[in-house]
């Protein structure tokens, strides 16, 4: 073997596709800091990388079908070189194992959350096809690996893995394991490190965050610390579970000014019947207190949620519930979806006995609620003067931003000497479907002078 095919089976060039959360995005850096490490380079170009990792996601049958298609699609680029390999990684490949190198032939690696580590000696010498490593580590919290993140504003931080509720239809605490937290001086490093990279705003990860404990600091707690961090200019944080929503964590959000008052709260359904064959441990009346306890402590909080139709066994009467819970909250966004079985859950033992076109119908009224809800909170928006955080340029035009508010709300605004990192004034003057449109108001003139620690080089257009 000549030196150049021996440098390609060491050093291969990797590309990364990542499917599902934002944890799995997360993680997708993880896995980029632990190979650059490793001395590994990575490609920017699919079709022209030595090796491809797919990182996948397992929450809903159509992830795991999108990600089985894309490996069938694959099949052909494979072909095309002998060295080059597939690797499956993440949930789907901890749920699957040795049944995916069945299904999928081509599969290389088969690696889950808990094994990245191994991802160097894996990739370095020659594979044993296929090398199947999915076992569950109740210790791995990827202590000491530094996330290789793109250059930009806002940026994502895992606290804790794993997950503790067994929510009836849930697959992650299958494939990710037990919850356990990170050390609260590990993750207020990292985002300290982020700030010196210009990173300006943070999003603390966890199946559910509410619940964070590292021995001594809860999550009210920790997000205290994290407000203390200099550089900092905003803090977001997904997702919260209905049931751990404290009054001290709402205290905590309405005195410290850096925590946006935005809350994702995952009801998943308005009937307290289903809430209970769910095992979400919360009823439909502690939703609705928790709501209100959050507009009233917490002032100009806005609300997004996630909403199941279809639960095995749901009546008309429990979807209507469903409706009639977003009607009365008022949430800005939900993500909304018909239930699907997975294999290895409680639901999935229980018969689902309603058909498929009536799970639609159901979702589709949904969607059309939620839709206009939407519409008129972001309408009642235009001629308000809104707090912006630019974060890169818009997918229409190189001559304006793309931010957020600290609700959340996206808006896209002509830049005008801006910059990313640097929050701006904005006057909301339109309303297109989702986004919001508006034009930037003169600045304070201490604007500049107050983020001139702002590296130069971490925003270039």
């Amino acid at each position: 073997m000549d030196s150049g095919k021996t440098n390609i089976r060491r050093y291969p060039s990797i590309f990364i596709e990542t499917y599902g959360c934002q944890m799995n995005k997360n993680d997708s850096e993880l896995i980029r800091g632990i190979l650059l490490e490793s001395g590994f380079r990575f490609s920017d170009d699919w079709d022209s990388s030595d090796v491809i990792l797919i990182n996948t996601c397992s929450v809903r049958d159509h992830a795991e079908r999108r990600v089985l298609g894309r490996i069938g699609a694959l099949a052909g680029w494979k072909k095309k070189s002998p060295h080059r390999r597939i690797g499956v990684l993440g949930c789907m490949a901890q749920r699957l194992g040795d049944e995916l190198a069945g299904i999928k032939p081509q599969v290389d690696l088969i690696v889950g959350p808990d094994a990245y580590r191994r991802l160097p000696e894996l990739l370095a010498g020659p594979t044993q096809r296929p090398e199947v490593h999915a076992e569950l580590r109740p210790e791995e919290l990827y202590s000491g690996v530094a996330p290789v993140r793109e250059p930009g504003v806002s940026g994502w931080v895992t606290i804790s893995r794993g997950c503790g509720n067994f929510c009836s239809y849930c697959i992650v605490p299958y494939t990710r394991g037990a919850e356990r937290c990170r050390p609260a001086v590990e993750i207020l490093r990292e985002i300290e490190e982020m700030t010196g990279q210009g990173f300006r705003e943070a999003t603390l990860l966890g199946q559910n965050v509410n619940s964070y404990k590292d021995g001594k600091t809860d999550f009210a707690g920790l997000l205290e610390r994290v407000a203390r961090i200099p550089e900092l200019l905003r803090i977001r944080f997904m997702t919260s579970h209905p049931k751990d929503l404290s009054d001290r964590l709402l205290e905590t959000m309405a005195s410290e000014s850096k925590i946006c008052p935005h809350i994702h709260l995952p009801v998943q359904s308005g009937s307290t019947r289903i809430l209970g064959l769910m095992n979400r441990g919360y009823t439909r009346d502690h939703v609705l207190e928790r709501a209100a306890k959050a507009r009233e402590r917490i002032r100009g909080v806005s609300l997004t949620t996630d909403v199941m139709v279809g639960y095995p066994g749901e009546t008309e009467g429990d979807f209507q519930e469903s409706m009639d819970l977003v009607a009365e909250v008022r949430f800005q966004e939900a993500f909304t979806y018909a239930y699907s079985p997975r294999n290895g859950t409680d639901a999935a033992d229980q018969p689902d006995s309603l058909p498929d076109d009536e799970k639609m119908r159901r979702l589709g009224a949904l969607i059309d609620l939620q839709r206009g809800i939407t519409l008129e909170i972001k309408r009642a928006m235009v001629g308000r003067t809104v707090e912006v955080l630019p974060e890169k340029p818009s997918a229409r035009s190189a001559e304006e931003w793309m931010g957020k508010t600290p609700c959340a709300h996206v808006v896209v605004f002509r830049k005008d000497g801006t910059r990313a990192g640097l929050p701006v004034q904005v006057l909301i003057e339109s309303c297109t479907g989702a986004t919001l449109r508006g034009s930037t108001l003169p600045q304070p003139p201490d604007a500049q002078a107050q983020f001139e620690t702002i590296r130069e080089d971490a925003y270039a257009d």
